[in-house]
């Protein structure tokens, strides 16, 4: 395990390293996830063995520190992963973004595009959610933050499932809600313009079980290779780890 601070706190992003070739490849959980516990095991298929890859948890996650000054918004994260990739001497790297991991990819991307030279999304979250729509997935920007800290935590944890739950638990619940609200909020221009302008090679994911992408005919039009990956829903290096990994090669 390696480390970096990342705020003038000294709060510490951690991530699992393995050694290999540049560019590295640097992979970025969704919400509630944990980048180890995900991207592990897709890091030896074959087709992507030998490369430097880090397993970085975002701040408020998994093995990375919760630091109660940090907001936790999308463009709050992306600093914080530049700051973590800046100390780990990455540059140009291959970044491997999942769901809400796949929004700070992009903000990462446009804040930082000497650190991406290529941008692979799986399902990544690119619009926010309209005003007053029905809570889907977690559910967690619904709660107020009180509410989610009081008992929301504990009800989302039984109601997202025991896969999910595995590694959310690990998360800081303040974190993981101001997290969530950002994510619904969405970033100003949103991340679909941000994704559709990014100057660099970028891959669109989607599971073959998943809803149908959204504007999937646009990203095509600008440049984004859009590819459904078979057998496959939204936690597509889980469901089709070999799929995945082609795709990323």
């Amino acid at each position: 395990m390696k480390d970096a601070v990342v705020t003038s706190e000294g709060a510490r992003i951690r991530w699992v390293e393995l050694p290999g070739s540049e560019p590295a490849r640097v992979y970025v959980h969704g919400l509630g996830a944990s980048a180890p516990v995900y991207f592990s095991a897709l890091t030896h298929e074959p087709v992507l063995r030998g490369r430097r890859s880090l397993l970085v948890d975002l701040l408020g996650f998994g093995i990375s520190d919760r630091p109660a000054a940090f907001g936790y918004s999308l463009t709050e994260h992306a600093g914080a992963l530049a700051a973590a990739l800046d100390a780990a001497g990455v540059t140009g790297a291959e970044v491997v973004g999942h769901s809400m991991g796949g929004a700070v990819s992009i903000v990462l991307a446009e804040r930082r595009p000497d650190l991406v030279s290529r941008l692979i999304l799986a399902e990544a979250n690119l619009d926010p959610r309209p005003h007053g729509s029905k809570p889907t997935g977690s559910g967690i920007f619904a709660y107020s933050r009180d509410a989610f800290v009081k008992g929301g935590f504990a009800e989302t944890l039984e109601r997202v499932g025991p896969l999910w739950a595995a590694t959310m638990r690990l998360a800081d619940p303040v974190a993981l809600h101001a997290t969530a609200v950002s994510l619904a909020e969405g970033t100003r221009p949103i991340m679909r313009d941000i994704l559709v302008n990014l100057p660099m090679p970028r891959t669109f994911l989607i599971g073959e079980r998943s809803e149908e992408l959204a504007g999937r005919e646009s990203l095509v039009a600008a440049g984004v290779d859009v590819v459904t990956i078979p057998d496959a829903g939204h936690n597509i290096m889980i469901d089709n780890p070999t799929a995945f990994a082609e795709a990323i090669a």
